[in-house]
């Protein structure tokens, strides 16, 4: 059975193209996942669905890849939101540039993300998809969110499909990060697939 949101948006669309056009991998499966891939499509889903309810909001996004994450949460942010969203690539930051032109709404930086946002919080939503793997990264993106904010990190296998001999079991950065800061309220999500789980965390 299909859904209506099943469907995908139009500027996603062409986001996909532009990843394609630059040969950024679109699966963690395609060759070149070593230098990332893109927002999967349930990822945008939950990343549109929380961009929804930013109203006079702000909205960062941390690894822009070729803008298939910012199309998602763009299309679906109110009209009195913003976005902010960075890439290191200089050729990824040009294409996703060149999708989002026709936003206002929407800045593309090219740089290190956590020093390009710094100063232009507090926002609302924090999609964390650059490789953030630090405690001391992780808090100050915490820091930069308003009560009530969310911060979003995709690409984790949820736990129960974590293999017994994985380091994973042992210590797994990603949840270690959400645990540890008492500031947030934070879960794991898995996604319809069954495969992929997002971490959500809720700034006190």
């Amino acid at each position: 059975m299909t859904y209506a949101s099943d469907s995908t948006p139009e500027l996603v669309e062409r986001a996909y193209a532009a990843a394609r056009q630059i040969g950024f991998p679109l699966t963690a499966d395609d060759p070149g996942h070593g230098r990332g891939s893109a927002c999967l499509p349930w990822v945008g889903r939950f990343l549109a669905m929380l961009a929804a309810g930013c109203h006079q909001g702000r909205i960062a996004e941390l690894g822009t890849g070729a803008g298939i994450g910012a199309a998602w949460m763009s299309g679906a942010m109110p009209a009195d939101c913003t976005l902010i969203t960075t890439e290191i690539d200089p050729i990824r930051a040009a294409a996703a540039k060149e999708l989002l032109a026709a936003d206002p709404r929407v800045a593309v930086l090219a740089g290190d993300a956590v020093e390009l946002i710094s100063a232009c919080g507090p926002f609302d939503l924090i999609f964390a998809d650059s490789g953030v793997r630090d405690g001391e990264t992780f808090g100050a993106l915490v820091g930069l969110l308003r009560p009530g904010g969310r911060i979003v990190m995709d690409d984790v296998t949820p736990a129960a499909l974590v293999p017994a001999h994985s380091p994973l079991r042992a210590r797994d950065v990603k949840r270690e990060m959400f645990a540890d800061d008492a500031r947030l309220a934070w879960t794991e999500v898995v996604l319809p697939d069954l495969e992929n789980s997002l971490l959500v965390g809720t700034r006190r």
